[in-house]
């Protein structure tokens, strides 16, 4: 088993921005002294979901404050991006970290931030492939000729080139268990953060298709599943950390389609954390009864990859770092040999 974090960068209450970027980075260094294997930041656009719009940017300041963690986008929303400036920032970022970037690719979950751009959702999907299949190819190349409807290069010269060879890893968000077969056929590692019953549908779903792929069960990608960890002393301290900050990060989650009106697309989180908790998707109690329920979900699960997301709303600095800390000393050392 190996742990990663989630993380929105939702701006919670804070006023400051750049004390705020501060705590981030300084969270960073927490998981980078603690083992943490990888951590993955959402990519958002005109709302306080997400306060890294410019997950590069971001990223290249974490390069510089960690020496282990490994780190990329969950997703970058390629329709977005020009896909010959995003292949040499990838280049670029993945030299920086001495090859510790985790590539995560997607098409956008949000009508509303795509439109801000000029891009109909419908047209997300063939502008995604076009992007994800030219930087790919730039990536195993040092020379680009590339020809497809949208994107058109002859002949591009590429100095640049990232460490990881063909390309970093690749990973994929789903939500779906029955959308699992190009992710699977093609080795991304995946994401979810569906309840345990989807969760292990979606692994055995993966496992099956990567297995009649020829390939070792054994060698299986990262097959994670998401939670929103707090962890305190006592079950009730920590229960009242994560009632008074999930409403905060479920506002910020909410604003662009309350703002617009409408319903979010392909997800939907539980009013209040006692709903989350509900459906598995938020964990909170004393360092022991957080190690019950993770320990239970991942082996009903069939994960290999456990990923917290101890950073959301109005949590502060040291209410994180609490979790974190408690985490890394009392959960994750009796979890490690699963998966």
């Amino acid at each position: 088993m190996k742990f990663g974090i989630f993380d929105h960068m939702d701006l919670g209450g804070f006023e400051n921005l750049s004390a705020f970027y501060e705590d981030r980075l300084k969270l960073a260094e927490l998981y980078d002294e603690m083992g943490i294997h990888a951590y993955h930041l959402a990519e958002h656009h005109a709302t306080p979901l997400g306060m890294a719009p410019s997950p590069n940017v971001f990223l290249s300041a974490m390069a510089q404050r960690t020496k282990r963690l490994r780190f990329g986008p969950l997703v970058y929303c390629l329709p977005l991006y020009h896909p010959i400036r995003l292949l040499e920032e990838i280049c670029m970022l993945d030299q920086m970290s001495n090859g510790r970037l985790e590539m995560g690719i997607g098409r956008g979950i949000s009508p509303i931030e795509l439109d801000y751009y000029g891009i109909d959702y419908e047209d997300g999907p063939a502008i995604y492939q076009e992007t994800f299949d030219l930087i790919i190819q730039g990536l195993q190349n040092k020379n680009l000729t590339y020809k497809g409807e949208l994107y058109e290069v002859k002949n591009m010269p590429l100095p640049l080139s990232a460490v990881q060879k063909p390309h970093p890893p690749l990973w994929y968000g789903i939500a779906n268990p029955a959308a699992i077969d190009w992710p699977a056929k093609n080795g991304l590692n995946v994401i979810t953060n569906q309840t345990v019953e989807n969760t292990k549908e979606i692994v055995s779903n993966y496992t099956k298709v990567w297995v009649n792929a020829g390939r070792a069960s054994a060698d299986l990608p990262h097959l994670g599943m998401t939670r929103y960890i707090v962890i305190a002393a006592s079950k009730d301290t920590a229960l009242s950390l994560g009632r008074r900050a999930y409403p905060i990060w479920r506002k910020n989650f909410m604003a662009l389609w309350d703002m617009h009106n409408k319903e979010p697309i392909g997800v939907k989180y539980p009013e209040t954390f006692d709903g989350l908790l509900e459906t598995g998707q938020g964990i909170a109690g004393s360092p022991s009864q957080v190690l019950d329920e993770v320990a239970r979900q991942c082996e009903e699960s069939g994960i290999n990859y456990f990923v917290s997301r101890f950073a959301f709303g109005n949590l502060t600095f040291e209410e994180s770092r609490q979790s974190i800390e408690l985490f890394a000393e009392r959960v994750m050392p009796e979890l490690s040999g699963l998966g």
